[in-house]
């Protein structure tokens, strides 16, 4: 593999932490550093800002701004939307002796930084010393609180260590923000009020005209000042310290985006802002760290070295920062909430949800929380009507679901993305098919689901052709997985996946005509289902085209094979990321793969394919893929295990894991990569653990890596939660709560139950 770890933050099981700051690697803290409760989202710059390089970026989910685009050919979008930073809540300005706080250029030590993921806090702490020659420890703590999403809070405690004397502090709200990338505020129509112990701003988008209101209590032992600017407010004070004593001084903060406009939402905003007055720091912070067990309880995965000597430290604080992340990033709290691929630790990437969410991250909370997997697939439902419109701008028929987007809108104005790619559309039936499996949720099914499947059949039925001279359908002038690669015939990914989503299709509405007749024909009435369309989609999916060669290698498109070859671990490491170095067309030219394509399918219906196919498609296409997406280095993984190359599945797995912590890719600082944080949580119970989820049994492989010598994590199943414990020798499964399950493991069924089971390694 040619990428290599930057290493930056010392290794801890529970925490991440920063010793000393380094300006060049500012930013990539930050990301490291953010916090969210799917609501709101922050990046860990410092709260009082300064000169050092920072990307100040506060976020609400759900907040864009619409950019219109020039008028172009049929089918390319003329408007887009993308994220925008909203209220920045944590304005803080310290002076001492009329000198500002700016750790860009005041003298500081003993700097340190860390994030808690037993609790969900970032604290950073530091020396201060003025060119008076006074010192001063400032510690800062914050978190956004898990349980009431409006909400986030702030401490500062201030110690003066060799004098007596006033601080002056400023907290302030402000929606006077830039968009980094359009260097514009998309902010205005501002409504700001400042008290003597509150101050709030409410704004509203230029375009998009959203709403936001936000404000903060401040609680501080002096009199507080108020003033007010446009699209800011803020409380100062001039605070008494005594050398040797803390002070104290808290800020609790209460962001509210509910669709309501003027003064609806100013009198909601000032309710949760007077609920928030009502909460103390420590009490939030005990409810907080609460939650956070509960989440451990079931999403915990515990890994314990072989060596007793040695450490997993590294590993074990990946896989934890993952699963931490996951769980900010998303819980199910609105069902207008997507997963953006970088979460709300950055602007990359606008903000977009991709057809990542349904391939790459549902897994986690299929199995860890199925509400919120099922909150996902509303999203998608209840944006149903966009990817209608979407089809019908492609000249076809059914629902195309965006490559890119916030709202449900195609946000994507790059054509060859968004015209050529179909795999969000046959991931979103991937989803519906995958949640039914491990939840057993026939309702959502009939109520929701068979209507976005039958949609997406008539969609792939209208964007399919027939090769005259074979007979075989496929897709021509498209994009698969593999991006290196555009308008190309027949990507087997493409072909794949449609296939299987033709037959789930017909096989979801065959059943409801005989098992829910009434819901079969609501279903028939709103949508026109002709008689003969299921009988289409079946003899389609039948003659789909997927050239094999006799050992079981897939072409990934036509002509694949005759592409001149890169040796990729030839490229320097300079080079990447390789959208940033090499000339756009330069990158099509040879059979250098971005990221997994027919891996990709091989993986999410693994129990459809033999080993000695997986194998030879592995051994084929691995050594060609430079895993420039952070999706690539986990499928690699759990397909590595599976095949026995345990070696390589170690590796590649500390590569998925650590992506962002060791900065892999060269590029954390513009936000973490969401789908390589859920499928490194992916990688250990499909890799290691050898789970496959794409039958009517869960099924087991475990097989541990060499330096391993434990690990421990639980799923839930139909309502189930299953412990399972893993060692050298054997591997024990626990249900926890429901009525045993049968399961298989090595490929033999077994019952497990409240009392156990234990299996013999193989």
């Amino acid at each position: 593999m040619a990428k290599t770890a930057d290493k930056y933050f010392i290794a801890d099981p529970w925490k991440i932490i920063e010793r000393g700051f380094d300006p060049d690697y500012s930013r990539v803290a930050e990301s490291v550093f953010s916090l969210s409760n799917e609501n709101l989202g922050i990046r860990g710059f410092f709260d009082e800002g300064g000169s050092a390089d920072s990307l100040r970026g506060a976020y609400v989910n759900g907040v864009y701004e619409i950019e219109q685009l020039p008028k172009s050919y049929l089918g390319i979008v003329d408007k887009t939307h993308f994220m925008i930073p909203s209220a920045d809540w944590l304005v803080t300005d310290i002076s001492l002796d009329g000198e500002t706080l700016d750790l860009g250029k005041s003298r500081f030590d003993a700097f340190e930084r860390e994030l808690d993921m037993r609790a969900g806090t970032l604290t950073r702490r530091f020396v201060w010393h003025t060119r008076a020659g006074k010192d001063l420890r400032l510690t800062f703590i914050r978190f956004v609180d898990m349980l009431h999403s409006e909400r986030a809070y702030q401490r500062i405690v201030l110690e003066a260590l060799n004098f007596s004397g006033e601080v002056r502090l400023t907290w302030g709200v402000t929606f006077d923000v830039r968009h980094e990338g359009h260097d514009e505020c998309y902010w205005s129509d501002a409504r700001s009020e400042a008290t003597d112990t509150a101050c709030a701003v409410q704004s509203r988008t230029l375009s998009s005209g959203q709403e936001v209101f936000a404000g903060a209590v401040i609680s501080a032992p002096a009199l507080l000042r108020g003033e007010r600017a446009e699209k800011s407010a803020s409380l100062t004070a001039d605070l008494a310290l005594s050398k040797g004593e803390a002070l104290t001084v808290d800020r609790r903060v209460a962001v509210v985006f509910d669709g309501g406009q003027g003064e609806e939402l100013w009198q909601s905003g000032q309710k949760a802002l007077r609920a928030t007055a009502g909460v103390s720091f420590d009490a939030a912070l005990d409810a907080q760290r609460g939650y956070w067990a509960k989440h451990w309880d079931v999403s915990d995965v515990q890994i314990k070295p072989s060596d007793p000597s040695a450490s997993c430290d590294e590993e074990q604080q990946g896989i934890r920062f993952c699963s931490f992340q996951m769980a900010q990033t998303f819980n199910g709290g609105s069902v207008r909430h997507n997963i953006g691929a970088k979460g709300l630790t950055g602007e990359a990437y606008n903000g977009h949800a991709f057809w990542d969410t349904e391939a790459c991250c549902m897994p986690f909370y299929l199995f860890t929380n199925p509400g919120a997997a099922k909150m996902l697939l509303m999203f998608r439902y209840n944006t149903l009507p966009q990817a209608l419109e979407r089809a019908k701008m492609l000249d076809c028929a059914g629902a195309c679901y965006p490559v890119a987007t916030l709202n449900g809108d195609e946000a994507c104005s790059l054509w060859q993305h968004a015209s050529l790619q179909f795999h969000p559309s046959t991931a979103v039936a991937y989803g519906i098919w995958h949640y039914a499996l491990v939840t057993g949720d026939k309702d959502f099914v009939a109520d929701y689901g068979a209507e976005m499947l039958l949609q997406i059949a008539r969609f792939l039925v209208s964007r399919v052709a027939q090769n005259p001279h074979t007979g075989a359908y496929g897709y021509y002038g498209v994009m698969g997985l593999d991006e290196f690669h555009m308008m190309v015939n027949n990507n087997a990914y493409t072909n794949y996946m449609s296939k299987r989503s033709l037959e789930y299709a017909a096989e979801v509405i065959s059943a409801m005509e005989t098992e829910s007749p009434e819901k079969y024909a609501a279903l028939r009435d709103r949508t026109n289902l002709n008689a003969g369309e299921a009988d289409r989609w079946r003899e389609i999916a039948a003659n789909m085209a997927l050239p094999q060669t006799k050992e079981g290698l897939f072409e990934q498109h036509d002509g694949f094979f005759d592409l001149p070859h890169t040796d990729i671990h030839a490229i320097p490491i300079t080079d990447f990321p390789l959208y940033h170095h090499w000339s756009y067309d330069r990158i099509y030219r040879t059979d250098m793969i971005k990221q997994p394509d027919v891996l990709m399918f091989l993986y999410l219906y693994s129990t459809s394919f033999s080993d000695a196919v997986k194998r030879v498609n592995y051994e084929y296409y691995e050594p060609r893929t430079i895993h420039e997406s952070s999706l690539s280095p986990s499928i690699h993984s759990i397909m590595a295990a599976e095949l026995g190359k345990m070696d390589e599945a170690t590796g590649f797995f500390g590569f998925a894991t650590r992506l962002d912590l060791d900065n892999y890719n060269r590029n954390t600082r513009e936000g973490l990569h969401t789908t390589s944080i859920a499928l490194a949580w992916v990688n250990i119970v499909y890799g290691f653990a050898g789970l496959r989820s794409d039958a009517p049994e869960l099924s087991f492989a475990p097989r541990i890596p060499e330096r391993w010598g434990r690990l421990r994590f639980s799923i839930a199943w139909k309502g189930r939660l299953l412990d399972i414990d893993m060692e050298k020798t054997s591997t024990r499964f626990t249900l926890r709560g429901g009525e045993p399950m049968t399961a298989l493991v090595y490929g033999i069924p077994r019952v497990i139950g409240a009392e156990g089971l234990t299996v013999p390694a193989l």
